[in-house]
């Protein structure tokens, strides 16, 4: 979501007569777009922005944009933590930036983080090089997962026109775009002037040409029968599905105020694996949260392995500010502790992304080239094409073509811990 963003300040820059440069000391104008999920995103984002203030005092001209959820967090309080930033922007008024810095080069420092949001303007959008999208469809949270920020950073659930998502799609396909992904923090809630995701899949889908479509994040129980029908049905949409499970002990996933417990996340993951021919399912989980005991962290260790969970974002717990576990500081666990069981948890993921790899060992599988380069480690190869499959996997193909933005079959001989290795047909 904020590379999203990025992109979109990236354009309105364009749009403002303003030009990238490579060399950022040089520059006139500086932005940060911040996360605040965990206190490392926030601590790297002050660094970056200390080193500019550094350079404003030879260059008093320079101007110092901070954006994001560490801004709509902190709000007017940055200037006392950082006095050399000239604009503050919040995550609901990212369209008003143009104005905004209007009244910065005119000698003011501006902060904008107000709830309401700023209509969204029809501004040219400077996305990544690449052969991948990231759309933004709907953005905020209504969940309260008492670890989560996003609520207070991203706000509640709303969700793009329709119009406006369809018409950014085709101009990204127009430009050369081959992987088409949807975001939201809770993307299946996405529901605008009654069309809900499956609606949009089947919009999206109906466009001419190859392409692919994903979707991330989704919520465990907003996963509905509908939605995974409509996977099956239409032929660019991917057999992946990203479904956080934070815990795997059911207490724990109680005081995270999840609203499921390990035998509903269960049977959302045999559904899918009964139905979604090869699909991969991925998930994200927490090490010591606040009064997790040993034997509640292992029972996340055996569901990892019970759901043979394809691969796994991890992360330690972080205490974030206005949260309600925040506040649960006599539970904290130490950073001992915590860092423990998130190595553990990191050599079992390891342990399932390869029991996963193996299991498509001798199948042929579309791969959508994105790069070609040197060969490196033990592939018998001078270069090699790299590729992801419609399920995500990577693939390292033997090639001595740059094949990069085309559609392959290969047939997968060989499973590493996080690639597969693959020949053409």
């Amino acid at each position: 979501m904020n590379k999203s963003d990025a992109e979109r300040l990236s354009g309105m820059l364009d749009y403002l007569g303003y030009e990238q440069t490579d060399v950022p000391k040089q520059a006139d104008l500086l932005i940060i777009v911040t996360c605040s999920i965990r206190k490392l995103s926030e601590d790297k984002a002050y660094s970056a922005i200390g080193v500019w203030g550094k350079w404003k005092k030879t260059r008093p001209n320079l101007k110092i944009v901070f954006c994001g959820c560490v801004a709509q967090q902190q709000k007017e309080d940055l200037f006392k933590r950082a006095h050399y930033v000239d604009m503050v922007l919040g995550t609901h008024r990212l369209y008003e930036f143009p104005e905004l810095l209007k009244r910065v080069n005119a000698g003011e420092r501006v902060c904008s983080c107000d709830e309401v949001v700023y209509p969204e303007k029809d501004f040219p959008i400077n996305k990544a090089k690449g052969y991948g999208a990231w759309i933004p469809i709907m953005e905020g949270c209504n969940n309260f997962c008492t670890y989560c920020i996003v609520p207070y950073t991203r706000g509640r659930e709303r969700s793009r026109d329709s119009e406006a998502i369809i018409k950014e799609v085709k101009s990204a396909l127009k430009d050369g775009y081959k992987e088409i992904t949807l975001l939201g923090q809770n993307v299946d809630s996405y529901n605008s002037n009654g069309m809900n995701l499956s609606a949009l899949l089947r919009e999206i889908n109906s466009i001419e040409g190859q392409f692919r479509i994903r979707f991330v994040t989704s919520y465990p129980t907003d996963i509905t029968d509908e939605l995974i029908n409509t996977v099956i049905e239409l032929d660019k949409v991917c057999e992946y599905f990203h479904i956080p499970m934070q815990s795997g002990d059911d207490y724990i996933l109680k005081r995270m105020n999840r609203r499921y417990d390990v035998k509903t996340y269960k049977a959302i993951c045999d559904k899918l694996r009964e139905k979604v021919k090869d699909v991969t399912i991925t998930s994200d989980f927490i090490a010591g949260f606040p009064g997790e005991t040993e034997e509640q962290f292992q029972h996340t260790i055996d569901a990892m392995r019970d759901l043979e969970l394809d691969y796994s974002n991890t992360a330690a717990y972080s205490p974030r500010p206005e949260t309600v576990a925040g506040k649960w500081t006599d539970l904290f666990l130490s950073e001992e502790v915590k860092y423990d069981r998130l190595n553990r948890l990191n050599d079992c993921v390891k342990e399932c992304c390869l029991a996963s790899n193996k299991k498509f060992v001798g199948k042929e599988m579309e791969i959508l080239v994105e790069s070609f380069e040197k060969a490196k480690g033990t592939i018998n190869a001078k270069t090699i094409i790299t590729g992801r499959t419609r399920n995500n996997k990577i693939v390292h193909v033997p090639c001595d073509r740059d094949l990069s933005g085309e559609f392959l079959n290969v047939k997968i001989t060989g499973a590493k811990t996080w690639y597969l290795l693959g020949e053409l047909i």
